[in-house]
């Protein structure tokens, strides 16, 4: 695979082009630990300075927190120039004034000052955006996602999926899908739906390849884009340690074990395993972009900066025969 980057590319059959790095906005929501907002600014600073365009978030992210820092950033920048993505099927409740508050449980260093509501509804995916947009402070998002509808399927088919199909007929967003930790019910979307995108968080890496069975092979044929998201597998792939993160928990030992015998096969090359790991869904065709979160200036800029490194056919022969032998 060559170093250069490729031209943005189009979602499906929508008129939004994104760039093949795209800027994963959880970290900046205070995913794990807290993010200073100056440390916030500076890392979408970077990615705009690297040549980045396309900005994914989410209310899910710091409930709400990932929003509004992208919109304070981003405000300032030509609205035309660049792409915003964010999700519906989560509604952000205020708690009331008497709760004792405390910290969110869901992963995200934030104060617990509103809980989170799934709502796949038709009202409730107008709702989200409406909120969305005034926490970004902008007057449109690019792309609209219905998040994470793993236990509410059958409702985010028949009611989420046409709210976003007529917003889109409206022009209120340009391109609409799904965004998941998971194939199945994607691929659902691909084969059901006239979708744009999806975005298939840490099932196209070099440890799971489970996208590539349906989900892949079907966007080919449907012309349906996919982002790639969790190319890291949430840590495991950038730093396979004791420690490590496997799908936002701790990475079993078995685990961890296989990225570094990953990290072994690509430091015979000379090439990073966090370089190839983020470059490897960028192989399929029905990839469009591959999502980088980060938390600092340093992090992207280093994503940015490991996108040009060459990555020789070897290597990926080498990663082929690991997965052959079962080692990923």
């Amino acid at each position: 695979m060559t170093s250069a980057p490729r031209p943005p590319r189009r979602l499906g059959r929508s008129p939004v082009c994104v760039t093949e790095l795209s800027f994963g906005g959880a970290a900046i929501g205070n995913l794990f630990t807290e993010v200073s907002d100056d440390d916030a600014t500076a890392a979408i600073d970077a990615a705009w300075d690297g040549g980045i365009r396309t900005f994914d978030t989410a209310p899910h992210y710091g409930l709400g927190l990932s929003e509004r820092r992208l919109g304070a950033a981003l405000r300032h920048r030509p609205r035309d120039e660049y792409v915003i993505c964010t999700k519906v099927g989560r509604l952000l409740d205020p708690v009331s004034p008497g709760d004792p508050g405390g910290r969110d449980t869901e992963g995200f260093d934030v104060p617990a000052r509103h809980m989170r509501r799934f709502d796949f509804s038709a009202d409730g995916v107008r709702r989200s955006l409406e909120a969305s947009l005034d926490r970004l402070g902008l007057d449109r998002v690019d792309i609209a996602l219905i998040h994470d509808p793993d236990e509410h399927g059958e409702q985010a088919f028949r009611e989420a999926y046409p709210a976003l199909e007529r917003l889109r007929a409206e022009g209120t967003v340009r391109a609409i899908g799904a965004g998941m930790n998971q194939a199945a019910m994607l691929t659902r979307f691909v084969l059901e739906t006239d979708v744009d995108v999806v975005l298939v968080a840490g099932r196209y890496t070099l440890i799971d390849q489970s996208a590539a069975d349906a989900l892949l092979p079907a966007a080919v044929r449907r012309g349906v884009s996919v982002i790639a998201g969790g190319v890291f597998n949430s840590g495991v792939l950038a730093a396979p340690a004791p420690g490590a993160s496997y799908d936002y928990q701790a990475a079993p030992e078995w685990l961890i074990s296989r990225a570094r015998l990953l990290e072994q096969t690509c430091a015979r090359f000379g090439v990073p395993l966090r370089a190839a790991a983020a470059r490897f869904p960028l192989s399929h065709p029905a990839v469009a972009s591959v999502l980088i979160g980060a938390r600092s200036a340093a992090e992207i800029t280093d994503a940015i900066a490991l996108r040009q490194v060459d990555i020789p056919a070897a290597l990926w022969q080498s990663l082929a025969s690991a997965c052959e032998k079962g080692l990923t």
